[in-house]
């Protein structure tokens, strides 16, 4: 029995006790999926809900009379081995072992469907993240939203969104000047402009824009009047940079399915027609020769300048017209994934969301991620080879690989500081979480070989009422809890909490297989033990693939 058929079970009894009168209950609050979670003592059994608490005050009763009730009548269903009533009115459930034990063929059966659902069905969802200025290579802090963004948006899709990857590229304002000027500094041998950029990488992209100028036939850009030279290596610059970021996040196995350029939004005129709807919305004035919005009206600590008195829009009159893009171009939700220091823009933009008439926290989510620190040979890393101070997305994975650094990045609260050991990250060892949960991966396709080595074939016979052992009853429960973990992970915006639940299952499994074999012993013959033991064995197998799926992350068959 899984807990969808638990929990319906559980919907079917509340809805039988409504029908025949027993609870006097509005049938409309029979909620759709009766919530389960896995009791925290094992000994309380394999089930546990709240229902009757949540209902009994509906239904005119006590919440334990509600539950004694229930728990009569789910006690009849088969497949339950006993209902017991805890505490106010809580109800524990025990399933039999046949029951229980189906779910491994249930997980085999569904494959990689399995944990997948509908919650988010139907809801068109825009996820920003990364964004990173085209100005330098993708830093680490840039690389902890490309693995945590794009785990985000794998557990969405899994619960049923129909998810769009958007890059914002800054292409627009003061900080791309500021890198040409320093490619054309570099190019001409001079010192570095006194707010320009550093780096190894703006010598490459120089000598790189002077090459290709000089290849296709064209002008020595270094020959150019100043202005000219500026622009001609800003273009090229630019489209060199953003070229490098995309290839790393490609490595990285972050692809995005629109990459949206800012200076679109001022050339188009978008800004000028998201101002006019918020000035026929009455949320406009004009004060000192500036175009202002009223943000104070729906909780900003202070009005906003959207177009200044010379004409130039201000940074934020971007970020409105790029909202109502986004919403213009049909998404129902906006979650835009930001670093550590914008958290002054939060106030500002749910502003602007509810001045166009959306709820702020539901059309728009702004997500704010903090710092990460490496550590080698037990001190911090504060150098990179090809950048100066700032180390980049290919620092990390020449010394870690892609899989640890995906996994380790997106298995914290992306709202915490996190502190990643490189020496730890690159070891073969139980205390390093992602090479703990491939092994566990590995070792159970090395259990599925050695077990057709033996003989052992699922196909011949499935008896799940012999899984009977403690550590089958706590290793099932883990891989029933998978649906649950991705609709929660969805709802909450939390990935880390698929790479802390693999953790979990991948030590049942290896409890579990320290206690049981799959394979015959010497002269045993092959059982239906043993090939139940394999669709547990293979139930796990395709689990733990489907969670490491949604981080990104390799299921390696070999270790």
């Amino acid at each position: 029995m899984t807990p969808a058929q638990l929990s319906e079970a559980l919907r079917a009894a509340l809805v039988h006790a409504v029908d025949d009168g027993t609870f006097a209950l509005d049938p409309a609050a029979i909620p759709a999926t009766v919530h389960l979670e896995r009791p925290r003592q094992r000994e309380h059994g394999d089930w546990a809900t709240n229902v009757a608490m949540q209902l009994a005050k509906k239904a005119g009763t006590n919440p334990r009379a509600f539950a004694e009730e229930l728990a009569r009548r789910l006690g009849e269903t088969p497949g339950v081995a006993s209902v017991e009533v805890a505490g106010p009115g809580f109800l524990n459930i025990r399933l039999d072992a046949a029951a229980a034990g189906e779910l491994a063929r249930s997980i085999v059966e569904q494959g990689v469907e399995y944990g997948r659902g509908e919650a988010l069905a139907g809801v068109r969802l825009n996820l920003e993240f990364v964004s990173a200025n085209p100005t330098g290579p993708l830093h680490i802090g840039g690389v902890r939203w490309a693995a945590v963004g794009d785990s985000l948006a794998r557990v969405l899709e899994a619960a049923g969104a129909d998810v769009t990857r958007e890059y914002y590229f800054n292409d627009h304002g003061a900080q791309i000047d500021r890198f040409a000027r320093s490619l054309v500094a570099r190019a001409l041998g001079e010192p570095a402009p006194e707010d320009g950029y550093g780096g190894s990488y703006i010598t490459d992209i120089a000598e790189q824009v002077v090459a290709d100028a000089l290849a296709a036939g064209e002008p020595d850009p270094r020959t150019l009047p100043r202005e000219d030279a500026t622009e001609a290596f800003r273009a090229r610059g630019v489209d060199l940079m953003f070229a490098e970021i995309k290839q790393s996040l490609h490595d990285f196995g972050v692809d995005f399915d629109v990459y949206f350029h800012e200076d679109t939004l001022h050339e188009s005129g978008a800004v000028e027609r998201a101002v006019e709807r918020l000035r026929q919305g009455g949320h406009v004035f004009e004060q000192d020769g500036a175009v202002w919005l009223r943000t104070t009206d729906f909780g900003d600590d202070k009005d906003r300048v959207v177009i200044k008195s010379d004409g130039e829009g201000a940074y934020i009159s971007g970020d409105i017209a790029y909202y109502l893009d986004k919403r213009e171009r049909g998404f129902d939700r906006v979650i835009i994934m930001l670093g550590a220091d914008h958290h002054g823009y939060i106030g500002r933009m749910m502003a602007v969301c509810a001045a166009f008439g959306d709820t702020p926290h539901v059309n728009l989510e702004i997500l704010i991620g903090q710092l990460v620190n490496l550590v080698k040979d037990g001190k911090p890393v504060r150098m990179a080879k090809r950048a100066g101070t700032v180390l980049t997305i290919e620092d990390l994975v020449d010394v870690v690989g892609v899989d640890a650094a995906r996994y380790s990045l997106a298995r914290s609260s992306a709202d915490s500081t996190i502190d990643l050991d490189l020496d730890l990250l690159a070891s073969a060892k139980n205390e390093n979480p992602v090479y703990y949960v491939q092994y566990a991966h590995a070792r159970t396709v090395n259990v599925g070989r050695n077990a057709a080595d033996a003989g052992v074939r699922k196909e011949d016979g499935f008896d799940a009422s012999l899984l009977d052992h403690e550590s089958e009853a706590v290793l099932l429960g883990q891989l029933a809890e998978l649906p649950r973990v991705v609709n929660q992970a969805a709802d909450l915006r939390e990935p880390h909490r698929v790479a802390r639940y693999l953790e979990e299952l991948a030590g049942a499994y290896h409890k579990w297989y320290d206690q049981r074999r799959v394979t015959p012993w010497g002269d045993e013959e092959v059982s239906d033990v043993h090939r139940t033991r394999l669709w547990l064995n293979d139930a796990t197998r395709q689990v733990l693939a489907n969670g490491l799926g949604l981080l990104g992350v390799s299921a390696p068959e070999r270790m």
